[in-house]
């Protein structure tokens, strides 16, 4: 792996889930380093880069951030509703909402929250590999992301 392939954040508290999640990717085509955290004060506290994660060479800014809604400690909506409240670059930073909910109202809070998108899990591991290649093919190749600095 490169040392410029860029990073996704998964944030995600089920380590079943995260596991299948990150066999997806290493099988994408796409060089892409996912990095995962278990909770929302992890991923909050990541993003700020307060320690551990106060060294941006070993703890790069994500290029995304994959972000499930039920999380302990502070929940993916916390998290989301942090992020677009940032004054500098990390209000900018595509957030996609990886979850198993598909209540509406739960669709319409992430976007009224500011989500970039809202992807409800797979049932199969499938349709998960399609979905990693479509979101890696999207997000990391063909959308124009913002500066991280």
């Amino acid at each position: 792996m490169s040392l410029h392939a860029p990073t996704v954040l998964l944030v995600e508290d089920d380590p079943n889930d995260a596991r299948l999640v990150q066999r997806a990717f290493s099988r994408g085509a796409a060089e892409v380093s996912v990095l995962r955290l278990q909770n929302g004060d992890e991923a909050v506290s990541y993003l700020r880069g307060d320690p551990p994660y106060d060294n941006r060479h070993a703890h790069p800014m994500p290029a995304i951030v994959l972000l499930d809604i039920k999380l302990p400690r502070r929940s993916g909506f916390e998290v989301l509703q942090w992020v677009r409240t940032q004054t500098d670059f990390l209000r900018r930073l595509p957030v996609v909402m990886l979850t198993s909910s598909t209540h509406s109202a739960d669709v319409n809070r992430a976007y009224d929250l500011g989500v970039n998108s809202y992807v409800a899990k797979p049932e199969s591991t499938e349709q998960l590999n399609e979905l990693v290649q479509l979101f890696s093919s999207y997000w990391l190749a063909i959308n124009r992301a913002p500066a991280t600095s």
